[in-house]
Order: structure tokens, then C-alpha cells, then sequence
């Protein structure tokens, strides 16, 4: 069956029940409002675009000249520093231990306490160690004694041969005896003196000028010598010395001076490069570069009269191996580095900077010496090259800015103003146009009233 008849007017009609619901309108209807919202705001989009053009490359600065930090081309003196990382090492660190068995009688120091050399430190009981001195003193006299007796017994049999009284062989064998009890002598002598050392080593002297440090054994307790941490330990602070490295490139230009005869200069700063500690010179260097890191050792050596380095503590060392004299001097910060190489940017006498290559030197801290590329007296840029470049103007420290006017985005406001200006203008020309067309209208009517009467 078809769904559609035909009418009397020839139009094809719906049945009720196949008629569109609301439904589908109301969806045709969301469907047209939102084709009908996208077209408004592409017309939106494309009216923005062709009103507001896009700013130049550069934003509203592009073309305005530039502030910028200058300094001077500079004749001075730079020095050639050396810097690495060392240690502070003591010249004399002794473990002070006991050089005889016994029990530690006394400890006469300090811990931290400054002690010289020669002082006293320890004692061990001396009790044993003079007994034996004693008793090899009393054996050494017994025998002198009886050296005495055979020596003139000696003489005396000497004699006797002479006489022909005795035979030879008697005076021989006593002559024999005679030098046994001097060996014997000799022997008895070494063992008093070997009694008088031990008898010193009771009583602990410091071997060096130092400060002691902690207490490795308290007293009372028995000390021999093959304990391993000692008595106490003395490190010698003044003077105190540095050890460090240099790679194995800067050998020629630390032996190279030191071989002149001439001293070297090293300075100790703390390990944030912050803090001055001491001034010193280099002392000695080793005799050979390690191979396994390509570096030689160094020292150098400090008087410490404030006790400022501290044994084992890590520093920075500033080695002065020469001084460069009478060169050209700017800021490291006005080195740039880029396609020409290393080059700054030199101010001319309009105010317009230029690229100009340099050939660099050497550099220490925030001085950088200059071989070629400059004259004494340039000015070149230090601060604010971000944005500049060859032929571009800049506004030098404490120099007049420009008018608004001259830059580009001033110009667009000082156009901006005067439209408004011309509006104000034509506001005004058509109010004043306004009362002159109000004073004609006034006389044409006192005109007209005029000759109304004539007529």
C-alpha cells in the first residue's frame, strides 16, 4: 500500500499518523542555529585579522633604540693564576708511643694543649728501669776492680821476665786477662748507658712544636711499644703546609720560573673561593706526573700565625705563575661568542654598534685581556646585547631617551592622538559651523522682517 494519495488539487498529502513530529523540527531547527553561530564567528575571525594586522617581528621595541651597559678599552695588568683544589697537610704529624714496657705513672698534658718541642708529656713508672741502672753500675765497678788488680799483676810479671825469674808464658797469659776485663769494662759501660736510656724513655718528651691532640690511652693503664694509636698524637701547625694538583699541561709554566730563581705566589681561599685564608709560596713539586690521572703534585707552604688552615681541611689555591703587563683590559661580560668566533660590540660615535671580532688572551676573574680587534679608548657594550645587532642604535648610560614620537610604537599612538585630535577638531569646526549657520538663519530673519514692512 502506498503511504500518500492524491488530492483534488493534484498535491501529494500525509497521512496524520506519518506526518514529521516535533522532534525532527526541533532538531532541524538546532541544526540551522549552530551552521548559523559557526559562520558568524569566522566572519568574526576574518574581521579581526583584516582590522588588527599582526605586529613586526621584534614586537613594539623592533627598531627603537636600546639601553645598554658600556665600559672603556683599558690598559692594565693581568695575572696569570693557576687555581686547583688541595689539602692541607702538615709538615710534622708524630704518634707519640712509649718506648719501653710499664705502666703509665703520669700524663702531664692537655688535649688541644700547645706544646713545644722538648716538653713533657708522659711518665712511665721508673721504678724497674732504675734498679737496672744500679745494678749495671754496680757490676761495671766490680769489674774495673778487677781490671786494676790484673793490670799490676801484669807489671809485675813484666818485670819478673826481665829478671828472668818467671817464664814468659805466665806474664803472657796474665797480659791476656788483662785485656779481657777492659772488654768486660767496655760491655758493663754500655749496659749502664743502655740502663740510663731506659731510664729517659720513663720520662715522655714532645718530639715536636705542635698542638696534642685527643688522648689515645688514659693513666695507669701499661703501655708497651707495639701499641698501634700511642700516647697522644702532636701536629705541627706553623708553619703548615699545602698539597695539590696541576694538570700535567701547566708543568713548563710552574718550573719554567722556578728554575729562574724567582718565588711563587699561592694564595688559600676557603672552598667556596670566598674567603681569603692565607698567603704562602710554592715550595717544592714532585718528581714525576702520575699517569693514571695526567697531574703532578705540588706545595706550598704558610706561615698559619691565625691557625686559619687546619690539618686534612680541603681549600682553594691560587697559584701565581706570572703577570701579563700593559694589555688591553675589558669586562668579560662584554665577550660574546657566536658565527664570527669570540667578538663584542663596539659603540660608534652616532650611537650605532658594530660587530667587531677580537682575539682573546688571558682572562682572570672579571678581566679579559684583548691581543687584537680594539684600541685603547673603544667603547663596547657590556650589558643588554640580548637583543641587539650590527648597526643597531643604543641609548648609552645617562644619555637623553627618544621622544615617544621616534619609535615605532610611539607612532602609532602619536597617530592615534592626533586622529583624536582631528575628531575634537571637526567636532569643533561643525559646532562653529553650526553657529555661523544659526547667525545667517538670525539675519536672513531680521532681513526678512526688515523688508516685511516695506512691502
Amino acid at each position: 500500500m502506498t503511504s500518500t494519495h492524491q488530492t483534488t488539487t493534484g498535491r501529494p498529502t500525509f497521512r496524520p499518523e506519518q506526518r514529521p513530529g516535533p522532534g525532527a523540527w526541533a532538531w532541524r531547527y538546532k541544526w540551522y542555529l549552530g551552521g548559523g553561530l559557526l559562520l558568524l564567528l569566522i566572519a568574526l575571525l576574518i574581521y579581526r585579522a583584516v582590522s588588527h594586522p599582526a605586529a613586526p617581528a621584534g614586537g613594539r621595541f623592533a627598531g627603537a633604540p636600546m639601553a645598554v651597559n658600556t665600559a672603556k678599552v683599558e690598559k692594565g695588568d693581568v695575572p696569570v693564576i693557576l687555581n686547583a683544589l688541595g689539602t692541607v697537610t702538615p709538615l710534622q704529624t708524630v704518634t707519640v708511643r712509649t718506648q719501653i714496657n710499664g705502666q703509665l705513672q703520669l700524663i702531664a698534658f692537655t688535649e688541644g694543649q700547645m706544646v713545644k718541642k722538648g716538653d713533657f708529656l708522659a711518665e712511665v713508672d721508673p721504678r724497674p728501669y732504675q734498679a737496672a741502672l744500679e745494678q749495671a753500675q754496680g757490676t761495671l765497678a766490680k769489674d774495673q776492680a778487677q781490671l786494676k788488680n790484673a793490670q799490676l799483676d801484669a807489671e809485675r810479671y813484666v818485670k819478673l821476665v826481665q829478671q828472668d825469674s818467671i817464664a814468659s808464658q805466665t806474664r803472657d797469659t796474665q797480659l791476656a786477662l788483662v785485656r779481657q776485663l777492659q772488654g768486660q769494662v767496655e760491655t758493663d759501660k754500655a749496659a749502664v748507658d743502655s740502663a740510663k736510656v731506659n731510664l729517659d724513655y720513663c720520662h715522655i718528651i714532645s718530639p715536636v712544636t705542635g698542638r696534642v691532640g685527643l688522648r689515645q690511652v688514659d693513666q695507669g693503664n701499661y703501655v708497651t711499644p707495639g701499641d698501634t694509636n700511642g700516647i697522644v698524637v702532636v701536629t705541627q701547625l706553623q708553619p703548615i703546609s699545602v698539597l695539590f694538583t696541576l694538570p700535567e699541561d701547566n708543568v713548563l709554566a710552574v718550573t719554567k720560573p722556578l728554575h729562574a730563581g724567582q718565588s711563587l705566589q699561592a694564595v688559600a681561599l676557603d672552598r667556596g673561593n670566598a674567603t681569603k685564608l692565607q698567603t704562602g709560596a710554592l715550595t717544592n713539586i714532585d718528581n714525576q706526573i702520575d699517569t693514571t690521572t695526567g697531574t703532578f703534585k705540588l706545595r706550598a707552604q704558610f706561615d698559619n700565625a691565625d691557625e686559619s688552615l687546619f690539618p686534612n681541611q680541603f681549600v682553594n689555591i691560587q697559584l701565581l705563575v706570572d703577570t701579563k703587563r700593559d694589555q688591553m683590559v675589558v669586562p668579560t661580560s662584554a665577550i660574546q661568542r657566536g658565527a664570527p668566533g669570540t667578538f663584542v660590540y663596539l659603540v660608534g660615535p652616532d650611537s650605532t654598534v658594530s660587530v667587531r671580532p677580537v682575539k682573546l688572551g688571558v682572562a682572570q676573574g672579571e678581566r679579559q685581556a684583548i691581543e687584537s680587534g680594539l684600541a685603547l679608548g673603544d667603547t663596547i657594550v657590556t650589558d643588554g646585547v640580548d637583543r641587539l645587532r650590527d648597526g643597531a642604535k643604543v641609548i648609552l648610560p645617562g644619555a637623553q631617551p627618544p621622544a615617544p614620537g621616534d619609535a615605532s610604537g610611539g607612532g602609532r599612538h602619536h597617530k592615534r592622538g592626533q586622529n583624536g585630535e582631528g575628531g575634537q577638531g571637526a567636532g569643533q569646526g561643525q559646532g562653529q559651523s553650526g553657529e555661523q549657520g544659526k547667525g545667517s538663519d538670525s539675519g536672513n530673519k531680521d532681513s526678512s522682517g526688515g523688508h516685511q514692512p516695506q512691502q
